[in-house]
């Protein structure tokens, strides 16, 4: 067979392309339909009209550990990364 016959391996077809992103986008209206169907807005709505609480950066520090910094020191010198 001559080499000209031959068909890329690499190159898809775009008609087979275009079925593929039309077969996600049907499969994402789906989804969404379903959802809608089996559960509606009720909890949609609800988690829109609550105003959010005003997260608090102090809420998740802890104190300083001496024996993680002690622990963190010894592992950078037996790396080399001592000063």
């Amino acid at each position: 067979m001559a080499p000209a016959l031959k068909p890329d391996p690499s190159r898809e077809h775009p008609v087979i392309a275009w079925l593929g992103i039309l077969a996600v986008a049907i499969s994402i209206l789906l989804i969404l339909w379903a959802r809608y169907e089996v559960h509606g807005t009720h909890d949609l709505e609800s988690a829109l009209a609550e105003t959010p609480a005003k997260p608090s950066p102090d809420a998740d520090r802890q104190p300083p550990r001496k024996d993680v910094d002690d622990a963190v020191a010894a592992g950078r010198w037996a790396a080399g990364f001592s000063p």
